[in-house]
């Protein structure tokens, strides 16, 4: 079969074929070239951390010249120099190793840093790069890309609350009219679900370790064994921006990306069941949903505006969370001092963040074409009297009328009810009249209890 060249029509995964213009940000952080990127930036960085270093005589600090030329390669860091990477890669077969190799390319003409170019990746694991690597990943791509994504959507929905505070709604539990509720209290739900989510997210410590090979600074104590390098590794650590992770083998154990994935993954299954219940109401009648000229809900049906924005943001999500519990459940799982399957594994962290940010991309844009029909609303609550049923057995037993439970299903359980059955009832009963007028007055859009306050106030 005839190679073809590699583009969005040609791509095997529809994160970089169809969707790849929603997932478009997340290139320069979790691609190859977004880890190579990111191993550079480890690598640099250590270099001029040991310059610092009082106990390190071998390497004097550097120059401003010395540290510029440096600063350049990791905040200039291009993608024919990736390339040369992936180049120099074909020879080692060893990708961490063509790094270093790169970085000494780049500063051979540097007389001042080539002295040092030992230094380059000392006493260092290939894993010491990687999972530092891989948390400023994971950093950046929570920080600046998905929490923003999941923050519009949160205040989406609580706009949503507060402007449909007011808007009685019948609820359904079990499928069956149940006690009033409003749409905007039903938002309101969500959107607290969801926040709380997105601080256990963000509280997430991004960990890292540079302990060597076993995670007992064997190397570095052999060469330097009166510096205190576990203070070192704390200081670097934490210069970059990560948390320090004291105890490990060869890899950070990845225990922090379990609790980060399962938190991403715990958000959209609230977003799943948003999803689900909007296209559940527009069904229903409870939305309209604002069409655009020259879109098509059917190929045979032309009347049809299909939920298709909630549905693929449902079916996204879906494949989203089956990433992250692969990804939570296997990478804190590693054979005595490390395996290699973790490796493999954690080049498909952004996988389930492309399918998440599909998925967030497709819900804003049917969040956007939502119209509340207060007319369908108003009639279903005009058709089911019955739940007045709950309010009048419960002032019942306030005044000590018996059995009032049994006597009001007895009245409406499998009977059709109206405003006026409902209030001959009321009529009969042994309580104070201005609890008959106030029961009377009842109406099913009434009876929302607090619902608007606690959705203007989200």
């Amino acid at each position: 079969m005839t190679s073809i060249p590699l583009s969005s029509l040609t791509a095997v995964s529809p994160i970089d074929g169809r969707y790849s213009s929603k997932t478009e940000s997340l290139r320069n952080v979790f691609s190859e070239y977004g880890l190579i990127r990111y191993r550079v930036t480890v690598e640099v960085r250590w270099l001029q951390y040991l310059s610092q270093h009082p106990a390190i005589g071998e390497v004097a600090p550097f120059s401003a010249v010395a540290n510029s030329l440096l600063d350049q390669l990791v905040d200039d860091f291009t993608l024919e120099q990736a390339l040369r990477i992936k180049e120099i890669e074909r020879t080692t077969n060893h990708d961490v190793k063509a790094v270093e190799y790169l970085i000494k390319e780049t500063i051979a003409d540097n007389a001042e840093l080539s002295a040092v170019s030992e230094f380059v990746h000392f006493a260092c694991t290939s894993e010491d790069i990687n999972n530092l690597s891989h948390a400023l990943m994971l950093k950046e791509g929570r920080d600046n890309i998905v929490l923003p994504a999941l923050q519009e959507i949160q205040q989406n929905l609580a706009a949503m609350g507060r402007d449909h505070a007011n808007a009685a709604m019948l609820a359904r539990t079990h499928g069956q009219t149940a006690s009033p509720t409003t749409v905007g209290k039903e938002m309101a739900n969500v959107a607290y679900r969801l926040e709380r989510q997105m601080k256990q997210i963000a509280a997430v410590p991004m960990l890292g370790k540079i302990n060597g090979a076993v995670g007992n600074y064997n190397a570095h104590l052999s060469a330097y064994p009166e510096i205190d390098w576990q203070a070192v590794a704390q200081e670097f650590i934490e210069q970059l921006g990560l948390d320090y992770n004291p105890y490990t083998t060869q890899i950070e154990p990845h225990d922090y990306m379990a609790e980060l994935f399962d938190g991403l993954a715990r958000s959209n299954t609230i977003l799943i069941d948003y999803a689900r219940d909007i296209w559940g109401y527009i069904s229903l009648g409870y939305f309209k949903q604002k069409t655009i000229a020259g879109e098509v809900g059917s190929s045979t049906m032309p009347h049809k505006v299909n939920p298709i924005d909630f549905e693929n943001a449902e079916g996204n999500m879906g494949i989203a969370n089956a990433l992250y519990g692969h990804l939570a459940a296997k990478l804190p799982i590693s054979r005595w001092q490390r395996d290699l399957t973790d490796s493999t594994v954690l080049r498909n962290m952004g996988v389930g963040l492309g399918y998440s940010m599909i998925a967030y991309a497709s819900l804003t844009k049917g969040m956007s074409k939502l119209q509340l029909n207060e007319s369908k609303l108003s009639a279903d609550l005009d058709n089911s009297w019955e739940v007045l049923a709950e309010p009048i057995q419960t002032v019942m037993r306030r005044y000590g009328i018996e059995e009032p439970y049994e006597k009001l299903k007895a009245l409406t359980r499998g009977n059709v009810m109206d405003q006026a059955t409902i209030q001959t009832f009321i009529d009969t009963l042994d309580m104070p009249e201005d609890a008959k007028t106030a029961l009377k007055a009842m109406t099913p859009a009434s009876y929302t209890g607090n619902a608007a306050d606690q959705a203007q106030n989200i």
